[in-house]
C-alpha cells in the first residue's frame, strides 16, 4: 500500500533564512494524521541561505540523520566534534543523555538537506556525532545502507530498529528493496520522478508505504532516492 503525500501539501514555515517544509507534524505545523510513521518521527525538507543556520541548541533522545542534498553543512557541538558533510553525504547525531550543537551552511550557495529524525529504541544512549561519505557511483541501480541501528551494516550507527537507504536510479531502470510486511517504509526522491504500484511520486513528494514484501521503484527520469526502512 502507497500513500503518495505531494509536496506542495507539506506543512511549511518559511524564516527568510531558512525555507522548510515539513513531511510530519513539526514546531507549529500539526497533522494529527502525520505524527510519525513508525519510528520515524520527523522529516524535515530545509533549505538554508548562505552564511545562516542552526545557533546552538539542545537535543536529548533522538537519532537525527542529515542527507545532504545541495551545498554543504557544517556542524559543531558541546562533545568536541566539528565536521563539514557535503551534498549527496550523510551525518548522524544520536542525541542521547543530552547534546548542544549548531548546524551552518558556511558556503557561498544555497543548501539543501533532509533532516530525518528517528525514535531510538531504548531512552539513555550516550551522545555521539559522525559523517560518512557515500559516491552516488556506488549506489547506482540499487538501495545502500547510509544508516542502521542493525549490526554487521556498513553504516553511520543509529540507536534504533531502522535503516536509512539512498539509491539513483536511471530512467527507465528499476531498483528492489525487500521492506518487508511487517516494515514500514518513507520514500522521498530528492531529484526526479518514479513511479511505486502505479503511483506517481515526484520530486520531494513523499510516499508512506506498509504492507509490501519487495519494494520495486521505477524511475520515470533520473532520480536520487532516500528511503527509511522501520518497525510498524
Amino acid at each position: 500500500m502507497i500513500e503518495v503525500r505531494p509536496f506542495d501539501k507539506l506543512g511549511h514555515a518559511n524564516h527568510g533564512w531558512l525555507d522548510a517544509k515539513h513531511h510530519f507534524s513539526f514546531a507549529d505545523y500539526f497533522d494529527p494524521q502525520r505524527v510519525h510513521w513508525g519510528s520515524l518521527r520527523v522529516w524535515n525538507d530545509d533549505t538554508i541561505a548562505p552564511g545562516t543556520g542552526f545557533g546552538t541548541h539542545p537535543h536529548k533522545d533522538m537519532e537525527i540523520i542529515t542527507y545532504v542534498r545541495e551545498g554543504a553543512i557544517t556542524h559543531q557541538d558541546n562533545l568536541g566534534n566539528r565536521g563539514r558533510t557535503e551534498a549527496g553525504d550523510v551525518q548522524v547525531m544520536s542525541a542521547g543523555t543530552g547534546i548542544l550543537h549548531s548546524e551552518y551552511n558556511r558556503e557561498r550557495v544555497t543548501t539543501r538537506i533532509f533532516q530525518i529524525w528517528i525514535m531510538p529504541n531504548q531512552q539513555g544512549h550516550k551522545p555521539s556525532w559522525g559523517t560518512k561519505a557515500f559516491p552516488k557511483d556506488e549506489r547506482s541501480g540499487q538501495f545502500v545502507i547510509l544508516a542502521s541501528g542493525y549490526e554487521g551494516d556498513d553504516a553511520l550507527p543509529i540507536h534504533s530498529d531502522t535503516r536509512v537507504l539512498g539509491a539513483t536510479i536511471k530512467r527507465g531502470q528499476k531498483a528492489e528493496y525487500k521492506l518487508g510486511v511487517d516494515r514500514l517504509g518513507y520514500l522521498v526522491p530528492a531529484t526526479g520522478s518514479v513511479e511505486i504500484e502505479g503511483k506517481t511520486v515526484e520530486t520531494r513528494d513523499g510516499a508512506a508505504i506498509s504492507d509490501t514484501g519487495t519494494l520495486t521503484v521505477h524511475a520515470l527520469e533520473d532520480a536520487e532516492i532516500v528511503l527509511v526502512d522501520t518497525t510498524i
